[in-house]
């Protein structure tokens, strides 16, 4: 909208001083003819901004112009730049939002407070897009024209339809009364549903989508979190496989990362950690407890044990002195 754009370019200008037009117009994600167009409306509506002309020159306000943006304390401002910093900032296509969010933020602070709290917000780092052991984080790519068309669906609570490629099966278009949106580790869910079913779709999977005019039937209400763990949970039971392993407190990480989820974590009493882990199938399981060597059990299921017991005696045979 025009008037966020209008405070949007204010707050740049106070907060940075002297900016060109090409600059404003890149910050702002608009061409410099309708940065032009903005500056003209802001002088007209009496905001002291003048043009500086020559090779260093650009567009300033007057010193000691200042909007008044009030209702943030301290540490609320500083709760909002730590959380800007986060990867999230990409979540449902609002990147640009979020921008133009922080520095209304920054500019809500009393002036000897902008400072502390801009440095202390570069000390708080939010999920950084590495770990300790240099694994990047998988992110789903959904371009911006479907985001934007989905979330419009979600939020104007209209009917929704999308041309969604399913694992191992041709893309379909198909029609669908959304929920909600759902952010997980860098993926993007659609919590809809489609003729009364519920349904869960991976919007890194869809191709395209089209706001529809017609009202979604859906409750007026509704609780993501609860539907989300309702759905985890009907997914985790659907033909995956429960395993209880006891595992070395020092590989836990190395095994969780091969699980689908933990069900249950206790301690026992020799230090060792029990789990119960859900996996894909059979072969996952055993794949993920094989990489672990002595430093996993599995205890459920017999089948399991059974399979690494095999794959066990099969290397040792190889492995057996020739004399």
């Amino acid at each position: 909208m025009r008037a966020d754009r209008l405070v949007s370019l204010v707050l740049l200008l106070r907060r940075r001083g002297r900016l060109t037009a090409d600059t404003l117009a890149r910050e702002l994600q608009v061409s410099t003819r309708t940065v032009l167009r903005d500056i003209e409306a802001l002088s007209a509506a009496g905001v002291p901004v003048y043009a500086e002309r020559g090779r260093h020159g650009g567009f300033e306000l007057l010193p000691g112009f200042r909007t008044e943006l009030t209702g943030l304390n301290h540490d609320e401002a500083l709760a909002l730049l730590a959380a800007g910093s986060a990867r999230g900032e990409r979540a449902f296509g609002l990147g640009s939002a979020l921008a133009s969010a922080m520095r209304k933020v920054v500019d809500a602070l009393p002036e000897d407070h902008r400072a502390t709290a801009s440095d202390a917000a570069r000390r708080l780092l939010v999920e950084p897009e590495i770990d300790l052991l240099s694994r990047r984080p998988v992110t789903d790519e959904v371009p911006g024209t479907t985001m934007i068309e989905v979330r419009r669906a979600v939020l104007a609570g209209h009917k929704l339809r999308i041309h969604y490629a399913a694992t191992g099966r041709p893309p379909q278009w198909r029609t669908v009364d959304p929920i909600g949106l759902v952010t997980v580790r860098d993926r993007v869910y659609l919590l809809a549903t489609r003729s009364g079913a519920d349904r869960t779709y991976r919007l890194s999977r869809v191709l395209a989508a089209e706001e529809l005019p017609e009202p979604a039937q859906r409750p007026d209400r509704v609780d993501l979190d609860r539907i989300w763990r309702e759905r985890a949970a009907r997914f985790l039971s659907d033909g995956h496989i429960t395993v209880l392993v006891r595992v070395n407190p020092a590989r836990r990480e190395d095994l969780l990362d091969t699980a689908l989820a933990v069900r249950a974590e206790e301690p026992e009493p020799d230090g060792r950690l029990r789990l119960e882990l859900t996996f894909q199938d059979s072969r996952h399981a055993e794949w993920a407890l094989w990489q672990l060597g002595t430093d996993a059990e599995a205890l459920t299921p017999q089948s399991l044990r059974t399979s690494l017991r095999d794959r066990a005696a099969v290397l040792a045979a190889r492995y057996a002195d020739p004399s």
